[in-house]
């Protein structure tokens, strides 16, 4: 009984093969729209017309969440500013920014250095005083150990590139590209993508406390995808002034569009919000290393990119830098509960400390990216 359980096909088989999928969903329209913005389009323009067509497509099922749901909390001027400052940092800036590093690196570049995520935002909980750096505590040294090696691994990623070990047309010299020796366009667009790393790490904290303080996760994406997009119209004539540039040719740019949006609003959020009801939080984020994995496959196969020794060193130190802050995580995460299951026994006594033990928990947990 208790193997049928384990080997459950809905609690355990398909919340796998879900992850794997979205994994290399991802990671190919990525692709996708870096052969797209390789023939001309820009990341504003890309940017804004996958968001408006989002938008659009979410906007009956708002309408009819609205006449539904009719004790859903009220829309005040402060939560709307909120939505507004979501937008801000979640497409004005997380996805014109992610873009245009990829337009300037890689898929690959950009999938090992969203694995930075969890590091990011574990330094910016240091900064905010929401979480402290303890010599003495396993989980705090590794998730500082696991931060510490992601960076030094997309470091090694993007300045040091080595001999191709891959290529479809070996190139002459390429025994002797052993130093720093990527162009200057891969570097400006890894530390590009990392600030829209930093910016998306900012976003999720942001997103978590709105969602506590107002729990209407549908009306929240629709106005933060909204404002999301009449931003970036407003900032687009001073970021691509070419008129030409907002033409759609018809073929892959379309494709990406359309493939982006309805892939991004109508599947992949449903699909894993699924599979983390399923498994819980940290399900979804261990199979993060693997996109690099499939991003390098496409990368090869569709865009004719070439391995370098550089990329497969510096990838595996950012997957073993993840994989050791994800540990800490875990670790503290299980110490935290264990400490409020012992104060559920004192609950009723005068001065418990389960509210502050909670508040703890969720501070921690709003920090996670």
């Amino acid at each position: 009984m208790s193997m049928r359980r384990r080997w459950s096909w809905m609690d355990d088989v398909l919340p796998v093969v879900a992850v794997l999928m979205l994994t290399c969903l991802d990671m190919a329209l990525l692709t996708i729209v870096k052969e797209v913005m390789s023939d001309g389009m820009g990341s504003i323009v890309y940017v804004i017309y996958h968001n408006a067509l989002g938008t659009f497509i979410l906007l009956p099922f708002f309408i009819l969440h609205i006449i539904r749901k009719v004790d859903r909390p009220p829309l005040t001027f402060p939560i709307l500013f909120r939505f507004f400052i979501l937008g801000l940092f979640g497409i004005s800036l997380f996805q014109v920014l992610w873009y245009l590093g990829v337009d300037y690196s890689s898929p690959t570049m950009a999938s090992a250095i969203a694995n930075l995520s969890p590091g990011i935002t574990f330094l910016i909980a240091v900064f905010f005083r929401t979480e402290k750096i303890d010599i003495r505590n396993s989980s705090s040294v590794a998730k500082l150990l696991g931060t510490v090696m992601a960076i030094s691994g997309t470091m090694v990623f993007t300045f040091y590139q080595g001999p191709e070990i891959f290529v479809k047309i070996p190139s002459p010299d390429s025994a002797n590209k052993i130093f720093l020796s990527h162009p200057t366009s891969w570097v400006f667009g890894a530390l590009v993508t990392l600030a829209s790393i930093t910016f998306g790490c900012i976003w999720v904290v942001l997103h978590a406390k709105t969602s506590r303080e107002y729990p209407d996760q549908q009306t929240i994406v629709f106005f933060y995808c909204l404002f999301g997009t009449v931003q970036c119209v407003a900032l687009s004539p001073f970021i691509e002034r070419n008129r030409r540039a907002w033409v759609l040719q018809p073929g892959n740019a379309v494709i990406a569009v359309v493939l982006g949006a309805i892939y991004s609003t109508a599947i992949r959020n449903n699909v894993l919000t699924w599979c983390l009801r399923k498994k819980g939080p940290i399900f979804g984020a261990m199979f993060a290393p693997l996109s690099i994995v499939v991003a390098v496959i496409m990368g090869v196969m569709i865009l004719g990119d070439s391995l370098y020794l550089g990329s497969v060193i510096g990838a595996t130190i950012v997957a073993a830098g993840f994989y050791t802050l994800m540990w800490g995580q875990i670790k503290e995460k299980d110490k935290t509960l264990v400490v409020m299951n012992d104060n559920l026994d004192v609950s009723d006594k005068p001065g418990s400390s389960t509210d502050q033990t909670a508040h703890l928990l969720s501070s921690r947990n709003e920090s996670e990216c």
